[in-house]
This record gives C-alpha cells, structure tokens and sequence, in this order.
C-alpha cells in the first residue's frame, strides 16, 4: 500500500494525557517512537515541539468528547490536522492499549485512509457554540415555565387560561401577589404593580 505521507502522527486523547506516536517511513520499514504527554498548556506546546522534531507535516487524533479542542487549537497552523471519527477508526479487538491506539492512527493516517471530520474556522466555531448555548438556554426557560404551570394546575390555579404568558409583567404580578399569601389578588394591585 503506498505510504502519503512518511512523517505523520497518531494522537489518542484522553481527559489527563495524550499519547503520540510518531511513524516515519524509512527504507527498512516504519519506526514508531511513542511518548505521553499532560494536557497542560505547558504539556501541549511541548507536544508540539516534539512532532515538529520528528519532522512530522500530518497529525491525526479522535474526536473524543471535548478532550481534542486544546490539542487542535495548539496544533493548528503547525501541521496539516485531521480528526478522525472514531467509530471509522477502530482498531481491531483484543489488545488495546493507549500506545496501540496511536500507532493505529498514525498507520491509517500515513497511508491516507481516515476522512476527515469537519472543523470550522475559529470565527463559525464561536458562533456555533455562541447559538447552542442560546438554545439551551431557551429550553431551559420553557422548561422552568412548563414546571411552574405544572405547580398552578396542581394547586387548582387556571391561569393559563386566562393568561398567553404566565411569566409576562401581568402573570408574573399575579404570581408576587399569591406568593405573598393574597388568595384574591385584585384587579387594581396588579394594574399598578404592572404598570
């Protein structure tokens, strides 16, 4: 099988280590030199060193979780980056070790066969993590909302029929005024307290 790239690198991430391997091609086979590192800043910049001292133009690494981000950012602009899915990278059952793993991906890299997941530019990763964190939080809020309407009807309470939003500035001076003990909070208290 032809070889595309003769230095190249297989990472395997986890949450408190990365373990590299390195696979440079020579004529009397691949060597393969493995070293663990932190995943402190400091950790990662001297990972960087080290590929850039093994020669090596192409990294590959698991999308795991959220482990791959600081890697990916500290590597990014020194080598050609790919991150592999990881169900399209198993390695074969039995014996899988940290080490074994990246040797995989740094077999499978070296000759060509991992596709390549897609990672936004910097400025679409932002707004991308910008919109999920919004949606988020807006389903929280219906969440929070559909529990308080769960509490009024349990208490006998139908204000949602009479109110579209029961937290807008009427139902939310309907609710200070039970909260408050008013079993009958009247018309012109909560006028006032809206307007």
């Amino acid at each position: 099988m032809d070889v595309l790239y003769p230095r190249c690198a297989g990472l395997d991430v986890h949450q408190k280590s990365v373990v590299g391997c390195a696979r440079i091609a020579s004529e009397n086979g691949p060597m393969h030199f493995q070293r663990v590192f932190g995943t402190t800043t400091r950790d990662l910049l001297a990972l960087a060193d080290w590929l850039a001292a093994q020669g090596c133009t192409h990294v590959c690494m698991e999308a795991t979780g959220v482990y791959w981000r600081p890697i990916w950012h500290t590597l990014e602009g020194r080598c050609e980056l790919v991150l592999a899915n990881a169900t399209h990278v198993r390695n074969i059952p039995g014996r899988k070790t940290d080490i074994n793993d990246a040797t995989w991906l740094a077999d499978l890299l070296a000759h060509g066969l991992i596709r390549g997941s897609f990672v936004p530019p910097p400025a679409i990763g932002d707004l991308r993590d910008l919109t999920r964190t919004r949606t988020q939080l807006v389903r929280e809020g219906s969440r929070h909302t559909q529990r308080i309407q769960k509490v009024l009807e349990d208490a006998h309470l139908k204000l949602t029929e009479v109110l579209s939003d029961i937290l807008g500035a009427s139902g939310r001076a309907i609710l200070v005024a039970l909260s408050q003990g008013s079993a009958t909070p009247s018309v012109s208290r909560i006028s006032r307290e809206v307007g």
